[in-house]
């Protein structure tokens, strides 16, 4: 029988989900020394190399494949033991792990406090991450939700709309466009956009949008977060395309307009995704069912009016 701890595991599968000795110490609060010595040790226990350097990169052996396999099927073990022992605590205790993507964090911190003043005793890892680091933390199981706003397609996933996610076009307080009313759709593709990178969700709804309405839209950059493109516009690089729920800052300060475009908003939804078999414990369950009663309500002075007919 192995004698195999569970921090000789846990070090394993973080060193072989980031093919990096750095990352794992990095993540594990661990020297790299401290990291090099837990996979020798559990390298010398199996009897075979687990890893194999070709370069400067490492890579699995046949047997890291299989050990990496049932190191995973262990820690979700673990997590389901805990959220089991979480639930007998109720919502007195216990922890939630929340992904979301870069968009929904002008308004997620905002919802989650209004959770946690609820239910103080939880503890929130809330992560901030691109659309991509989402899909693959739901994929590897690493956290209970994720809320963004185009559900994932090819994952065994559940998702549910709760809350609108218009999405506007913003120009600089200054630009000749600010003072017209009902702009006709076509006369965007006389202007240059300042767009979000390939796998944005609010990319791909604004590329559909014009496509259905057959307008081509000149482009001058990318941007990899709306940080940026609203910075971009602020400094008359172009006009964009953003959720609105990310401007409230701007425009009260008077630093970006909304133009008053037909057809806009683009009416989208922000979805709240898990895996579909992860059984969720009572704090996830409580928080899914706090976002569908009331998000909608908390943000609702946050949506734009109506679009033009």
């Amino acid at each position: 029988m192995l004698h195999v701890t569970l921090r000789q595991l846990r070090v394993f599968e973080s060193v072989a989900r980031h093919l990096s000795f750095s990352r794992a110490a990095e993540e594990l609060f661990l020297s790299q020394p401290a990291v090099s010595m837990q996979i020798k040790q559990l390298e010398s226990l199996v009897g075979l190399p687990l890893f194999e350097q070709i370069g400067k990169k490492i890579y699995l052996t046949e047997a890291g494949k299989e050990v990496f396999h049932y190191s995973r099927a262990v820690a979700q073990q673990l997590s389901d033991m805990e959220h089991a022992l979480n639930e007998l605590k109720g919502l007195e205790r216990g922890r939630l792990s929340i992904a979301v993507v870069s968009t929904a964090n002008f308004f997620a911190p905002q919802l989650l406090a209004r959770f946690v003043q609820q239910h103080p005793g939880v503890q929130v890892s809330l992560s901030v991450v691109n659309r991509e680091t989402v899909l693959r933390q739901l994929a590897e199981n690493e956290i209970d939700l994720a809320i963004m706003g185009l559900p994932p397609e090819g994952l065994d996933v559940r998702w549910q709309p709760f809350m609108e996610n218009p999405l506007v076009v913003i120009a600089p307080p200054s630009h000749p466009l600010v003072k017209e009313k009902r702009i006709p759709m076509k006369r965007l593709a006389e202007e240059v956009f300042v767009i979000r990178e390939p796998g944005s969700g609010t990319r791909g709804a604004m590329e559909r949008f014009f496509a259905e309405h057959r307008v081509q839209l000149k482009t001058s950059m990318q941007m990899g977060t709306n940080e940026a493109i609203k910075q971009a516009v602020q400094a008359g690089m172009g006009l964009g395309v953003v959720s609105y729920h990310t401007i409230e800052l701007e425009l009260e300060t008077k630093r970006l307009k909304v133009l008053d475009v037909v057809g806009f908003p683009i009416r989208r939804n922000w979805y709240l995704v898990h895996r579909e078999h992860k059984r969720l414990s009572k704090v996830a369950e409580a928080f899914r069912e706090f976002l569908l009663k009331h998000a909608e309500r908390l943000m609702q002075n946050k949506t734009p009016e109506k679009a033009p007919a």
